[in-house]
């Protein structure tokens, strides 16, 4: 259920802290609120602005926070403070847009003076002011990936891109309606401008070619947002709805629809919870409900062991008649899976551990039935990293045992042929690849010297022919003739 704060008017600016806790500041009316992710009051509140402030951004760190206002100054905030650090004087007009760029130690800021202006925190002064603009300067970003570049977006349907070691825009972006808010994808090579009811999609390493144009809501888009992967885009909008598009392709996902027209919107940095502001000043927090876990749900008891073996013991005596009562076969469950032709679950169940470690001709024995079936690519195909590593370590722990060998060549035969085309995309996967291949190579290596000493025994075994030398010896003695026959192996 989401949760509602009031606020003391429109709610103009969400931004998270991109450090723990994950705080996020609210700039409403006069007042700059910092409340924590589960809290409905401000833990902060920075009350010292004379006139309306506007745009509250965190710098990357967490610490500092840089604010416009009403009468055209831009103030830096300390967030464990409570006065201004700096206060930056220059603009003629209402502050609404300001950012640090990525190095941290500089502020840029857009007004309703048509002015984009770049100051310097240690020493408090303007670098630069760029007056490209023809009308209100009301959103802005800096890139996350060159410290000099920054991007404004103006009323007058254009995007300008600043870099703040030239002296004026180094690109100019038409975006065909009054720009109200602008974005930078992390890598920096994609913009996205919202305006009017587009939201549009530019490539900017091509010169600022247009790559989609987005027309999902039905009034303007005040607001974007990217999630932490940046593979969801958010946009809010006049029109009550927050549309999230999938980034590769760039349709609607998933839609929010809320009470009252949307002025800014902020997602946090894990993506738990996403913050919406609105016209009447109403803060909508909204929290990923958590995953629900079963491991505290309650098992179905199982009867007592003794009811089971009641009556085992019984010995029946001489009168009793005995009606004999034929033992149910209970099968396993590689067995009913293999009834029921589930050929993958049926492997998967033999590959647990228990079975894989203690029984491994039961493993094999059901790789051979599937082999036999002409089941068992099927069955070995479209598994995970996981279920492949464990796949591979059984087969090359196993294949050298000379009562499964025959299987499980086959086996490592289809599984090579199977993910020979994802091979370097995991090292856990690489390395069984590699220690199979190594069990097998030196299998070889000793089937050769085996055959090798097989030679040479039949070698010895040809010269050990049977030799039969006689040798008669006549003794003749008292008339009797002696013979003495000598029989020689070797």
């Amino acid at each position: 259920t989401p949760v509602q704060i009031k606020e003391f008017g429109a709610v103009n600016k969400i931004d998270f802290s991109p450090a723990p806790p994950y705080n996020y500041a609210v700039t409403a009316s006069s007042r700059i609120h910092i409340y924590g992710r589960y809290s409905q009051e401000p833990i902060k509140t920075f009350s010292r602005f004379r006139e309306a402030a506007y745009g509250a951004t965190y710098r990357d760190d967490g610490r500092l926070l840089a604010a416009g206002s009403e009468d055209g100054s831009v103030c830096l905030l300390d967030v464990g403070g409570k006065a201004p650090l700096r206060q930056f004087e220059g603009h003629t007009k209402p502050v609404h847009v300001v950012g640090f760029l990525s190095d941290k130690y500089r502020v840029f800021s857009g007004g309703d003076d048509y002015s984009s202006t770049l100051w310097d925190i240690p020493s408090a002064t303007e670098i630069i002011s760029y007056s490209e603009h023809t009308d209100y300067v009301r959103c802005g970003c800096a890139s996350k990936v060159n410290a000099d570049v920054f991007i404004t977006g103006s009323y007058d349907h254009t995007v300008k891109l600043f870099d703040a070691r030239t002296k004026s825009s180094v690109m100019t972006i038409e975006h065909g309606h009054p720009v109200e808010s602008v974005l930078l994808f992390p890598s920096g090579g994609l913009l996205v401008s919202a305006g009017g009811r587009y939201v549009k999609v530019w490539d900017v390493l091509k010169g600022g070619q247009l790559l989609v144009s987005l027309k999902n809501h039905h009034k303007t888009v005040t607001c974007l947002c990217l999630n932490s992967s940046g593979q969801r885009l958010l946009s809010g909008s006049l029109d009550r709805h927050v549309k999230i598009y999938s980034t590769t392709s760039y349709k609607v996902v998933h839609s929010f629809n809320y009470a009252t027209s949307i002025l800014s919107l902020a997602l946090s940095p894990e993506d738990e919870t996403i913050v919406v502001g609105m016209t009447n000043g109403v803060l909508n927090v909204k929290h990923r409900k958590p995953e629900e876990k079963n491991e505290n749900s309650q098992k179905k008891r199982q009867p007592a062991y003794r009811t089971y073996m009641k009556g085992r013991t019984y010995m029946p005596k001489q009168e009793d008649f005995c009606v004999s009562k034929p033992v149910k076969r209970v099968l396993r469950k590689y067995d009913k899976l293999l009834r029921s032709f589930q050929s993958s679950k049926a492997l998967d169940a033999v590959l647990e551990p228990p079975i894989m470690l203690h029984t491994p001709e039961v493993t094999v024995a059901v790789m051979q039935e599937l082999h036999r079936r002409g089941t068992l690519r099927s069955a070995l195909a479209g598994r995970d990293e996981k279920q492949v590593n464990l796949l591979l370590t059984f087969v090359a722990r196993r294949v050298i045992e000379p009562r499964f060998t025959p299987v499980l060549v086959t086996v490592a035969d289809m599984l090579t042929d199977i993910y020979h085309p994802v091979v370097g995309q995991s090292a856990v996967v690489d390395k069984q690849f590699l220690k199979l291949k190594e069990a097998v190579g030196k299998e070889i290596d000793y089937q050769e010297e085996l055959l090798e000493v097989l030679g040479m025994m039949d070698t010895l075994f040809a010269t050990f022919t049977k030799k039969t030398d006689t040798c008669l010896e006549e003794n003749k003695s008292n008339g009797v003739t002696e013979i003495i026959e000598t029989n020689r192996s070797y």
